[in-house]
């Protein structure tokens, strides 16, 4: 299927949906098994794209769900990228969400999840992605977000977890990886979600933080992750889901970063770039669609800017907290 003249200027659904369904059909490419270790989190990417653009049901969910069984780690209590791949707390994040979203939680032994999060806290209130111990406010996000969607957010020392985070807040009002590390957006985004599903937004210095977010829009339309930095699809949602959580979502000019994103879209095979011009993939693909819900792009569903999931499951679950005052659609497009 070949884009006609001017569907560049539109969201094309019927592409997109066809690459992602294509992404696993050729197990003999090199690229392939290369990215094996990214596998739980594309099948993650993809389920939620699909979910947003409406197509929830365009991937087989029994094989779904197999495959990420079958990348449990039984000695850890976690999930591994891939089978046979040692549990890191990403894949495990990526996992639960894709039980949630297929409604396949009861498969999940939560009591050995749950028990694999909490024993990667460090004593400074940061986590660990898994038992090599590299840590990143990333891991903590993830560690706040798994826990809220089993039900055992109680079971977290919140305190030292919200000091931690505290302590990585930069002059710009913007957060790092690491205590001491430079302002980043999408270790902003991790912060600020963390705060809000914890409700302790009160820790954020939101006028500052929201201009250095704003400040992230280029020329072109696109946002970058820092100053001086290229414009990346991607930082379409790690810019508007903090932007969207402190109801600022209307400080970026939405008509210009929709151009932008949809100009990064590959007219003829679908999937999205980080950049016109260059090789879409399934991450960008997703940030992309994610971006574009979050701005109220007509025809695709709500997307939670805090669990970057659909809205309907984060409401069914009874989770949303002190965003979910915000109108359904912040910033809506023609």
């Amino acid at each position: 299927m070949t884009a006609k003249p001017g569907e560049q200027d539109k969201l094309l659904v019927p592409l997109h949906v066809s690459y992602i369904k294509s992404l696993g059909n050729n197990k003999d490419d090199l690229a392939y098994h290369l990215t094996a270790h990214l596998r739980m989190n594309a099948i993650y990417w993809g389920l939620t794209a699909l979910c947003i653009m409406g197509h929830q049901d365009a991937l087989d969910r029994e094989e779904m769900i197999d495959f990420v069984m079958s990348c449990w780690d039984d000695e850890a209590g976690g999930f591994g990228a891939h089978p046979d791949h040692d549990a890191h707390i990403l894949a495990t994040l990526s996992a639960i969400q894709i039980l949630v979203t297929q409604d396949a939680l009861d498969r999940l032994d939560v009591d050995r999840v749950v028990k694999f999060i909490l024993s990667l806290q460090q004593p400074s209130g940061i986590f660990a992605g898994d038992s090599f111990g590299e840590v990143d406010t990333r891991f903590l996000y993830i560690a706040v977000n798994a826990l809220s969607l089993l039900g055992r957010l109680s079971e977290l020392d919140v305190e030292k977890t919200v000091a931690y985070i505290r302590q990585c807040q930069n002059f710009d009002g913007g957060y790092g990886a690491t205590a001491g590390a430079e302002s980043h957006a999408a270790q902003v985004f991790v912060c600020v979600a963390a705060l809000a599903i914890l409700d302790r937004l009160d820790e954020v210095d939101q006028e500052t933080l929201c201009w250095w977010l704003s400040e992230r829009q280029l020329p072109n339309g696109g946002l970058n992750g820092r100053p001086e930095k290229l414009e990346d699809v991607c930082y379409s949602f790690w810019v508007l889901s903090s932007l969207s959580i402190l109801n600022k979502i209307t400080w970026i000019d939405s008509e210009k970063l929709t151009a932008f994103i949809l100009s990064a879209q590959d007219l003829e095979t679908g999937g999205i770039a980080d950049r016109p011009g260059d090789m879409v993939d399934v991450f960008h693909t997703h940030f992309g669609v994610a971006g574009l819900s979050l701005l109220g792009y007509p025809g695709l569903v709500d997307l939670d800017p805090v669990y970057c999931m659909p809205a309907s499951i984060i409401e069914v679950k009874g989770l949303r907290k002190g965003w979910k005052a915000l109108p359904r659609r912040l910033a809506q497009v023609s």
